[in-house]
C-alpha cells in the first residue's frame, strides 16, 4: 500500500544520489550488511559493573577503534557475528546508565538523577513516555516507510516547533520499558519498516534507554538517530557504533538566533561538532528547515559549512515545510509562511555553494 502512496520511496534505495550518499545504510534496509547495534553486540568488552566511570570510557575509547575495525571485517565477509557477554553495547549501557545518574546527555547538562525521581529542562524521567509509534510514510523516500517512534520532552524550546504538543508535554505519553519498546522495535521491521527513526521531540534524553532498547533486539534494523543536533560529547561518543544514520537538524547559522528562537545557547558549537562525528562514525542525512527571512544569517551559513566540511556526497534536505505553530507570533518574521522568492533563495545559495546531493520539499 504504502508504494501507492509514495511511488518516490519504492525506487528510492536505487537511486544513485541515495546510494552514494547512503551506501551501507542501503545495504543494511535490504538486509546485504548488519547493523551497528548488532555488530556491536559481538565485540567483547572487558570490564566489571563496579569499574570507575573514567576506566569505563577509556575502555570505550579504545574499543571504538576495534569496533570500526570490525565493522569492516564484518562487511567484506571476513567475519562473523557471535554475540559477546559483556560486549560493547553493553559497555554504552553502563556509561549512558551512570549519566542518568548526574544527566548530561544535552548541552545544558542539568546534573539531575534521574534514577533517583529528579527532571531537569526536558523533563524527562527513567522511562519511555511514547506519544505513538507507526509506519511513516511522511520522511525522506530512502527512510520509507521509516518505524517511527515518537517520544515526550525536548532539550530545546523552539518557538515555532510543530510538535510542541510532544515536545513540551502538552498531552501525556504511554509508560514504556526498553523491553517493552524492544518488542515494538522488531514488530515494526517484521511489519516492512526499512528502519527504526528515534524522534520527539527529542531521542537524546532517552538515549540510555534507547540503548537498552537494543539490547533486547535480535532483528537486523538500520537505527536512524532524528536529533536537533544539540547533544553532548560524551552522548555522542555513546552514538558512534550504535546509530547507522544520523538524520540531524542543522537549525540556525548563528548561536544568536539559536539562542533567541530555541533557547539554545552555544548551538552552533555543539551542531557542527556532532555533524563531524556523525560522519566519521555513520552515515548523515541533514534537514535544514528554511526559516522566513532567516536566509543569510541561518541558511547560507549553514550550507557553505556544510559544502567546505563534510564529504561531497552529503545528503542535504532543504525544507520548505515551515508554518507558524506554537508560540511563532512571539517574531514579527516567524508569524508567516514562506515566500516563493525564499524557497528559490535557498535553492539557489545551496547550488552556488557546491550542495551536490540535494533535495528539497
Amino acid at each position: 500500500m504504502w508504494r501507492l502512496v509514495r511511488p518516490d520511496a519504492a525506487r528510492a534505495l536505487e537511486d544513485e544520489a541515495v546510494r552514494r550518499g547512503l551506501p551501507r545504510y542501503v545495504d543494511v534496509a535490504r538486509d546485504r550488511r548488519k547493523a551497528k547495534f548488532l555488530i556491536a553486540k559481538s565485540l567483547p568488552a572487558d570490564f566489571q559493573r563496579d569499574d570507575s566511570t573514567g576506566d569505563l570510557w577509556r575502555l570505550h575509547r579504545s574499543l571504538l577503534k576495534e569496533y570500526q575495525e570490525f565493522e569492516a571485517e564484518v562487511d567484506a565477509g571476513e567475519a562473523e557475528l557471535e554475540e559477546a557477554s559483556p560486549n560493547f553495547l553493553d559497555l554504552k549501557a553502563e556509561l549512558a546508565k551512570r549519566i542518568m545518574t548526574e544527566c548530561h546527555f544535552c548541552m545544558r547538562r542539568c546534573g539531575v538523577d534521574r534514577l533517583r525521581g529528579e527532571r531537569g529542562y526536558c523533563r524527562v524521567g527513567d522511562e519511555f513516555e511514547v506519544s505513538s509509534w507507526f509506519h511513516h510514510l511522511g520522511e525522506e523516500p530512502e527512510l520509507v516507510p521509516s518505524g517511527t517512534v515518537f517520544t515526550l520532552g525536548c532539550t530545546i524550546r523552539c518557538i515555532h516547533c510543530q510538535n510542541w504538543s510532544i515536545s513540551q508535554w502538552y498531552e501525556s505519553g504511554t509508560p514504556m520499558t526498553p523491553f517493552e519498546m524492544a518488542k515494538i522495535v522488531e514488530g515494526l521491521r517484521r511489519g516492512g519498516c526499512r528502519n527504526l527513526n528515534m524522534v520527539g521531540g527529542e531521542p537524546t534524553p532517552y538515549c540510555w534507554l534507547w540503548i537498552e532498547t537494543m539490547r533486547h533486539v535480535d532483528v537486523n534494523i538500520p537505527t536512524v538517530w532524528n536529533s536537533n543536533s544539540y547533544y553532548s560529547p560524551e552522548t555522542a561518543e555513546l552514538l558512534a557504533g550504535f546509530i547507522d544514520v544520523y538524520l540531524l537538524d542543522f537549525k540556525y547559522g548563528n548561536n544568536r538566533c539559536a539562542e533567541e528562537i530555541s533557547d539554545a545557547p552555544g548551538y552552533w558549537e555543539a551542531c557542527t561538532r556532532n555533524h563531524l562525528m556523525a560522519e566519521r562514525y555513520g552515515e548523515l542525512l541533514i534537514r535544514v528547515l528554511v526559516l522566513p527571512e532567516h536566509n543569510e544569517c541561518c541558511t547560507r551559513p549553514i550550507l557553505e559549512w556544510i559544502a567546505g566540511n563534510l564529504k561531497p556526497w552529503t545528503r542535504v534536505n532543504v525544507m520548505f515545510q515551515y508554518r507558524p505553530e506554537w508560540r511563532a507570533n512571539q517574531r514579527r518574521e516567524l508569524s508567516r509562511r514562506l515566500r516563493r522568492e525564499e524557497m528559490e533563495e535557498a535553492l539557489r545559495i545551496a547550488r552556488e555553494v557546491g550542495i551536490r546531493n540535494l533535495v528539497w520539499d
